[in-house]
């Protein structure tokens, strides 16, 4: 900016009036920060220093052939008072108190729209040289009030997410107090807003699983960790609630200094579950016993008839039975699966194979060649349920190969990224038919429905490992099916960690 000096004394002026200026000018160029100097009665600028010329973006000649007011487009502060009332509380005895720096402060748009510029100004009577003048400091207050504007904005948009979700969110400080939260945690414990400022995040749950909440800070606390459990709501009223709590950190640099949490109210849900845990064992208890009564007396009919065509017909209906049996089976196996909600570990992947091909039934082992070529000291992270899905593609493979001597052959190789694992199971018999692939690919429609669960079992256990399912034809002309597994951050020795379906027998 330019320093001009239209600031001097004109033609005419009293030599006192020049040496005033002088001094007022020496005075505001004392001063490091942006200041002006004004006539107490006008409010006519008579000195500005540098950093004002370069604030105001006037040099110092306009400057003081303005007044006070005519620095910005509107002549009120940001609050609505005029700047000249301001001015004239400031140089008020009245109004001091008794208080020798008498001191306004407000801010003020010197120009609007974009960019604009607000500043923050500090008005205050002073003697200088013998007279009274009102002293005006500045300071640019644009980035200041644009992060407040901004950060108001984020946390109005957070708010409105907060009140949206119908979920219970919160924060705590860093020493586990409730410090914010929506309505929903309001609503489900029962406490207004008074009551839950300040209150303990562990008060809010039973004797029983507070203990599960405290751990689960402490880990959010010392490790950045963020923690599930599930645990019970202890409301205002007395009333256990089935509740599900996650946890995380909030972080300034490496350290934490507090934690946001969701939480979920989980009664519709266990009711559900456990609605459809009995209708399903009852469904599948009477569906077991009826088809065994079928099949029973379905065989004794073929005994005792000797017309080949109604025994072929009868043979179906075995089959049939049978078929139903099997699905009623995995339908088990799925409900388990969903039931225990396994989470995914190291497991050493030749002997997952190995468990698989234990389980298979007698007569498929006896009826089909399998080959296998997986490498030792392979381990994957998955699910224990992962022999339960080579189990059923091997079984599918070899129930539905119609050849003299099915052969399947199961493979295993690291991938080159070194990240993921291939697991192939390939069979010579017909392939499977492309209304099944669509169980992988959603391609199903109403009236197009695969017949069995297999494949949704299958599939379920690879991708809840993180893994992924993939079937195309074989170069033996039958099925090739592909599971990529992730390769375990942590391998361990040993054998693979199998779950145990007879460790939870029901009583279906």
């Amino acid at each position: 900016m330019g320093d001009g000096n239209g600031d001097s004394p004109a033609e005419g002026s009293s030599s006192s009036d020049a040496a005033a200026t002088g001094i007022l000018r020496a005075f505001v160029g004392a001063v490091p920060t942006p200041t002006l100097v004004c006539d107490p009665e006008t409010l006519a600028i008579r000195a500005a220093n540098a950093p004002a010329v370069d604030l105001l973006d006037h040099d110092r000649g306009t400057l003081t052939l303005m007044g006070l007011p005519d620095l910005g487009e509107t002549e009120v502060t940001v609050s609505g008072e005029s700047v000249a009332a301001v001015a004239a509380a400031a140089v008020d005895p009245s109004a001091s108190d008794g208080a020798d720096d008498r001191v306004e402060r407000f801010e003020w748009d010197l120009r609007l729209g974009d960019p604009g510029l607000r500043v923050d100004a500090a008005l205050h009577a002073a003697t200088i040289a013998g007279d009274e003048w009102l002293v005006v400091g500045l300071s640019d207050a644009t980035d200041r009030v644009a992060a407040e504007s901004e950060r108001d904005g984020e946390r109005r948009l957070v708010d409105a997410l907060a009140e949206t979700v119908p979920l219970a969110l919160f924060r705590c400080t860093e020493e586990g107090t409730l410090s914010r939260w929506n309505d929903r945690l309001a609503a489900d414990s029962g406490y207004d807003p008074a009551s839950l400022s300040g209150r303990a995040l562990t008060s809010l749950f039973d004797e029983e699983t507070r203990g599960r909440v405290s751990e689960s800070l402490s880990r959010v606390y010392r490790a950045g960790e963020t923690v599930s459990c599930e645990v019970r709501l202890l409301t205002r009223s007395g009333e256990r609630v089935p509740y599900r709590l996650s946890v995380g950190p909030v972080t300034d640099g490496d350290r934490v200094v507090g934690a946001v949490g969701v939480g979920e109210d989980l009664t519709e849900a266990s009711l559900r579950e456990e609605r459809l845990a009995v209708l399903t064992r009852v469904l599948r208890h009477n569906f077991r016993n009826d088809l065994n009564v079928v099949t029973g007396f379905t065989g004794q009919a073929i005994e005792a008839v000797d017309d080949p065509e109604l025994t072929g017909q009868l043979e179906r209906v075995v089959d049939t039975a049978e078929r139903l049996l099997r699905l009623g089976e995995t339908s088990r196996k799925v409900e388990r699966l969903l039931s225990q909600r396994p989470s995914p570990r190291p497991v050493a992947l030749s002997a997952a194979v190995e468990a698989a091909l234990e389980s298979l039934p007698a007569d498929l082992r006896e009826r089909a060649a399998v080959e296998v070529d997986v490498p030792e000291g392979i381990v994957v992270s998955a699910i224990a349920f992962l022999p339960e899905a080579i189990t059923e593609l091997v079984d599918n493979a070899v129930r539905h190969n119609d050849a003299a001597d099915p052969r399947v052959r199961i493979s295993a190789a690291e991938l080159p990224s070194e990240s993921w694992v291939s697991l192939v199971v390939a069979d010579d018999g017909p392939g499977i038919p492309p209304v099944e692939r669509a169980v992988l690919t959603g391609e199903e429609t109403p009236l197009d429905h695969a017949s069995g669960l297999g494949l949704w079992y299958v599939n379920w256990i690879v991708t809840a490992g993180g893994g992924s399912l993939d079937i195309v034809e074989s170069k033996a002309g039958g099925s090739r099916i592909e599971l990529s597994l992730r390769v375990a951050e942590e391998p361990r020795s040993g054998d693979a960690d199998v779950f145990d379906l007879d460790a939870f027998e029901d009583d279906a």
